[in-house]
């Protein structure tokens, strides 16, 4: 069991190791910007890596902080849901009432890979791998789709 004080530190290690392992890669080395996060150009909506003792995740979410525009904007991104979904073998999952650990809800589209464990340095490579071959799919599949959703 981890002291909070060393928690921090592991996660720390963890996303400083992210950022040497996504520099290694050639196709990420002609990008301007690793990722798009919170840079989608779209009010409300960002795109987040999160990695915790249940697996990796990457994710769209929706948190416009009007629910009526949040649910507008899930709708229109889930009426291209075969667009958004065709890199993604197994499917994306849509959860228009997720509810982060603040208590805030917010919808999101995202996959996951589950069966490691931060807490697991030597599954670090598998969550780094994941994530960014993730989040390059959804990027692209969030490109095809954004134009004709604003």
């Amino acid at each position: 069991m981890y002291s909070k004080e060393e928690l921090k530190q592991l996660k720390k290690e963890f996303w400083e190791g992210f950022g040497i392992y996504c520099r290694e890669i050639p196709a990420m080395k002609k990008r301007k910007s690793k990722f798009m996060l919170y840079n989608t150009k779209m009010k409300g909506v960002e795109m987040k890596f999160d990695a915790t003792r249940d697996g990796a995740f990457v994710i769209l979410e929706i948190n416009h902080p009007n629910t009526d525009k949040r649910f507008d904007i899930y709708e229109k991104f889930e009426q291209y849901k075969s667009i958004m979904e065709q890199e993604f073998s197994d499917g994306l999952i849509w959860d228009f009432a997720y509810i982060r650990e603040t208590g805030n809800e917010v919808c999101r589209i995202y996959t996951q890979k589950k069966g490691i464990d931060i807490h697991r340095r030597i599954q670090w490579l598998e969550f780094y791998k994941f994530m960014v071959d993730n989040m390059l799919k959804l990027e692209k599949a969030f490109k095809m789709v954004k134009d004709v959703i604003e």
